[in-house]
């Protein structure tokens, strides 16, 4: 049963390729909104890397937090926090199991690449690789995003459409912004009339960056 303060705590967790433990390699995929584990597997299904350690935590009721991520932060609470925790706690457990935070990479598209993205600015550290597809940083207009560390240059990837209508362009800059002062190595992607979803060169780029890190990893 989900609790009222904290909905997101003790979701399942749906998981593809090497069990946790046996891989030194992971990847965390965060689903976007009105959607589920499975839907983001389909991903990395995509992405075709069965050495890494696929983990895909669910949303209760399908959705991180109820609004849109540029609403006043407060109004998507308690989700929003207890999403960050949950977050927190997947990354904690796949540290725990040997697995470097260097070699683990957080990917989401839509609700998920945003709350990937915010909880990679507020929990900055060198990572495998953080990947948001069609999405950026959670606030609103003018949010000011002043959070302790560094991520050392881990490789983050922007990829959204410039027409997209749930990500505002300026968005995706603000958020390439505020990676770059943090220390990150940022490749953003803008696709001309792409709309909302992901595509083949976005695939290719993060093929090319999981390999980077399980050649790193062993």
């Amino acid at each position: 049963m989900e609790s009222r303060t904290d909905p997101h705590a003790a979701q399942p967790v749906g998981q593809w390729g090497a069990p946790l433990g046996e891989s030194a390699a992971a990847m965390i995929l965060v689903h976007g909104r009105n959607a589920a584990p499975r839907n983001i597997l389909d991903v990395a299904v995509v992405l075709d890397r069965p050495a890494f350690t696929h983990l895909a935590p669910a949303a209760a009721g399908t959705t991180w937090y109820p609004y849109s991520f540029m609403a006043d932060t407060s109004t998507n609470e308690p989700g929003l926090s207890s999403a960050l925790a949950m977050l927190k706690d997947l990354v904690d457990r796949v540290a725990a199991h040997g697995v470097r935070h260097r070699h683990i990479i957080l990917l989401g598209f839509s609700q998920g690449a945003c709350l990937a993205a915010e909880f990679a600015v507020r929990n900055a550290t060198r990572y495998g690789g953080v990947v948001a597809y069609s999405g950026g940083l959670i606030g609103p207009p003018g949010t000011t995003w002043e959070y302790p560390g560094s991520f050392d240059g881990t490789p983050v990837f922007l990829g959204c459409s410039d027409i997209d209508s749930h990500v505002p362009l300026e968005r995706v800059e603000e958020s390439a912004a505020v990676f770059e002062r943090m220390g990150a190595a940022v490749e953003k992607r803008i696709y001309p009339g792409m709309g909302h979803l992901v595509n083949e060169d976005e695939i290719a780029y993060v093929q090319t960056l999981m390999d980077d890190v399980v050649e790193a990893a062993t």
